[in-house]
């Protein structure tokens, strides 16, 4: 297991407890909420680098400021990585996220300021079993396969397979993604055959496993309707790019 829990000896700083979307049912050991410290001075070095990716930036936050002794980061979920995004932001800045959207009547950009202090959850449609996967039938090919939802650690890798592929070459990004995905196939896990698999799988299956595992996850109701100046209404989505944080560097 890769050592991402660095700050395990600093448990002790002050910190607050974060409960998770996902109470925990997919991570080993099981947990249903985070102590996460507060963002310092020193985080600051971090959130005003020019050259900072959203990634880079999102993987280091996670890294320093989870206080759990033993848990891997690698393993947590896009909505519980969310949760700790928006605790860190508003024990940091505040709840007002001021940002800038696009009138879509008159093509013109105005800036526009959401709360952030409460987001509710949306629950997830299916139950994961004790073992955090999920049992789909494939419409098509009629076989049963278990599938997990993909972690941070799984996003990172899929990243590096896309960054290793030539720009003129079809990156696989599918079929790798279905690989991780797929845990059995028919009783069988043998990684191989699911590999093999994969490929040759009907399109009309790769969509099923793609559309039942979107609503196997609890998601953060991250979408706000907003009046326009010229009186549209528009939907935007809170998003936790770079600029979730930096604003307040750039005043």
């Amino acid at each position: 297991m890769d050592n991402e829990n660095y700050n395990q000896e600093v448990f002790t700083l002050p910190h607050d407890v974060v409960p998770l979307p996902t109470k925990g049912v997919f991570y080993r050991p099981k947990k249903e909420s985070f102590k996460v410290g507060y963002l310092t001075a020193e985080d600051e070095n971090i959130l005003m680098s020019p050259n900072a990716s959203r990634e880079g930036i999102v993987y280091t936050l996670l890294r320093n400021k989870i206080y759990e002794p033993g848990f891997n980061i690698n393993q947590l979920l896009d909505v519980d990585v969310q949760a700790i995004l928006v605790y860190l932001r508003n024990t940091s800045f505040g709840s007002e996220y001021t940002f800038k959207v696009m009138d879509p009547k008159t093509g013109k950009y105005f800036e526009t300021t959401l709360m952030i202090d409460e987001v509710n959850y949306i629950k997830p449609k299916h139950t994961p079993d004790d073992n955090g996967l999920f049992t789909i039938l494939l419409p098509k090919s009629n076989k049963t396969v278990k599938c997990k939802l993909l972690n941070l650690g799984d996003q990172k890798e899929l990243e590096k397979i896309k960054e290793s592929y030539p720009d003129n070459i079809t990156i696989p990004v599918v079929t790798k993604r279905l690989e991780k995905q797929i845990i059995e196939i028919d009783g069988n896990d043998n990684r191989g055959e699911i590999v093999k698999f994969v490929p040759q799988m009907p399109i009309s299956d790769s969509k099923h496993i793609r559309n039942y595992l979107s609503e196997c996850e609890p998601k953060l109701d991250l979408d706000r309707t907003i009046i326009a100046p010229s009186g549209e209404k528009v939907t935007v989505t809170v998003a936790f790019g770079a600029e979730f944080f930096r604003p307040f560097f750039w005043l």
